[in-house]
């Protein structure tokens, strides 16, 4: 029996939220949260707005590789953004029914780092002489998502690990968790009223403990106003290195977004009000601050 490219790409999805959720808490702990507040009552009713991937700019890897995984499946590659103090680009992939959440897949720029940063990660990622994507089965889902959880490259030196974070924490966090998903976003807008504006939703984080990223302010805001956004701070984890050091690194973390309604059709009665009536795409101001939920300026607060 054959399956269709949605149906594998359930079984993609599946198999990264599962994971996502056995190693960032925050996860549950906000589900439950919301599930105690009564505003939702089941998690199925949660709408994902996107889910976003880290990857690393050299031959082989990085998103030339890694975005036809899910252009597989009908995705479509849209805005370019350009992050220059983090030295990062990155695309938005809309994906090919409302059912699914939106991409977010980033690149760091490796050769824009000092030397020695170059020299560390090509150490790891030369070891990749082919483009892995290349001999995957993508109608094959256990495949696929065994292939986004497996090290791509040996285990990195904490000595290594701290040099990148010194220079770049970004390059950091990607050489240690590889294409682990980075977070996933809940889309407030469709929650219920009194919980589905930012400044509710937050104000509910905030007083059920959560520790929300303050880059930037707590909630970012797009310059048209219409897209809202804040995050938790990155989860630290016990993290193995070679040679058997452990350290505690920033793991993943749970964004929040709310698309507003645009302009044009703000009298709609809100029944009618479906995702192509809201605020699409992203905004570069934002995701350069919602990055830092794994840094340590906020890790460490």
């Amino acid at each position: 029996m054959t399956t269709s490219p949605t149906q594998t790409l359930d079984g993609v999805l599946g198999g990264l939220m599962r994971r996502y959720s056995e190693r960032v808490p925050d996860v549950q702990n906000v589900i439950n949260a919301m599930l105690d507040a009564g505003i939702i009552q089941s998690p199925d009713e949660i709408e994902n707005d996107h889910i976003a991937f880290r990857t690393m700019g050299v031959p082989n890897l990085g998103i030339a590789s890694f975005e036809k995984i899910f252009l597989h499946y009908g995705y479509e590659k849209r805005d370019e953004f350009n992050f220059t103090g983090k030295k990062l680009t990155a695309y938005w992939y809309s994906p090919p029914e409302s059912q699914y959440p939106r991409i977010f897949a980033s690149e760091l720029r490796v050769h824009e780092l000092s030397e020695e940063a170059q020299q560390i990660i090509h150490r790891y990622t030369d070891t990749v002489t082919s483009d892995p994507v290349d001999s995957l089965d993508l109608d094959d889902a256990n495949a696929v998502d065994q292939f986004l959880h497996q090290p791509l490259w040996q285990t990195p030196t904490l000595a290594d690990y701290q040099t990148l974070l010194a220079e770049s924490e970004y390059a950091a966090w990607v050489i240690y968790n590889r294409y682990y998903l980075n977070h996933f976003t809940i889309s407030v807008h469709n929650l219920k009223p009194g919980y589905n504006t930012i400044d509710e939703f937050v104000a509910f984080l905030e007083t059920s403990g959560f520790k929300l990223n303050s880059a930037g302010g707590t909630i970012k805001v797009s310059p048209d106003g219409d897209l809202r956004q804040a995050s938790t701070v990155a989860q630290m984890i016990d993290a193995d290195f070679a040679g058997g050091d452990i350290f505690r690194i920033a793991g993943s973390y749970v964004e929040f977004a709310e698309r507003r309604v645009l302009p044009p059709f703000r009298d709609l009665p809100a029944d009618q009000i479906t995702r192509q009536h809201r605020r699409e795409g992203f905004e570069t101001g934002n995701a350069d601050k919602i990055f830092e939920s794994t840094f340590t300026t906020q890790t460490g607060r």
